[in-house]
């Protein structure tokens, strides 16, 4: 019979690899480390070059590595989750989430609806895989309250991401799943990324400071104005059972234990 594990994963992180981004993926990778994530996928502004690099870096830190890029369409903006190549940028964004899917991947709808962030129109999204229900870049919880309502409206799997820009943001919001497995094995990027779109996936943490984010839009203003282009046993308990070295876990939210 298999064990149940949970996975905590933040599939919406930005590195200095977009225009908006400060960290090197080392120290994001670090960073979800200390704070008991299992994963991240840096999602920069299409490009995907820092997300590569960062997911096969990932396994030394005792993470998951799952590449993935924010791709800007011709409507807003969508998320890449598990893809290894960038999807062009300036498609119409039906187009995008099929390419996305042709690319292995799964395509997430980050901040909808908010336009100051390049976030898809209601009538825009007339497929996706899963919704981001809880960003915690947002001024006021009524946005992630808007997004959480049109996803349960219409069927999509919602997910919660920090869209962190510095490494100190990292996990402020998260994705968690439960996986019923047999073998360390089993616990695949590739599994991961399916049940992200799942019904099973769970939400949780905390919105940026008020402050934090306003102070962070207007800095993103400004360069745009210059020219700038736009818990039970975690994965890393379950590799450190079956006899792999894990570096830097951290207790947080019941890890250790396994569901019966």
């Amino acid at each position: 019979m298999g064990r149940e594990v949970s996975v905590a994963l933040d599939p919406h992180v930005h590195s200095e690899g977009s225009y908006d981004g400060h960290e090197p993926v080392e120290r994001l990778l670090e960073r979800a480390v200390e704070v008991g994530l299992d994963g991240i996928v840096v999602t920069d502004h299409d490009t995907i070059e820092e997300s590569l690099r960062a997911a096969e870096l990932a396994p030394e830190y005792g993470l998951v590595g799952i590449p993935g890029v924010e791709v800007s369409t011709a409507d807003g903006h969508l998320l890449a989750i598990g893809v290894e190549q960038c999807p062009a940028a300036g498609e119409p964004f039906a187009d995008t989430v099929d390419r996305v899917r042709e690319l292995g991947g799964v395509a997430v709808v980050p901040h909808p609806f908010q336009r100051t962030r390049h976030g898809v129109g209601k009538g825009v999204v007339e497929d996706c895989d899963a919704v981001e229900v809880y960003n915690a870049w947002v001024f006021t919880g009524y946005r992630n309250h808007r997004a959480k309502h049109f996803a349960d409206a219409n069927g999509y799997p919602g997910v919660a991401a920090s869209d962190a820009h510095s490494a100190a943001y990292v996990g402020r919001a998260y994705t968690e799943m439960l996986l019923e497995v047999d073998s360390f094995d089993e616990l695949t990027a590739d599994r991961i990324v399916t049940e992200l779109a799942g019904d099973g996936a769970s939400i949780a943490g905390h919105r940026q400071p008020l402050w934090r984010s306003a102070s962070h839009y207007a800095a993103c203003t400004g360069r745009k104005a210059r020219g700038v282009d736009p818990r039970r046993p975690s994965l890393r308990t379950l590799g450190a059972l079956a006899g792999g070295v894990v570096a830097g876990s951290v207790a947080r939210r019941g890890v250790g234990q396994f569901r019966s």
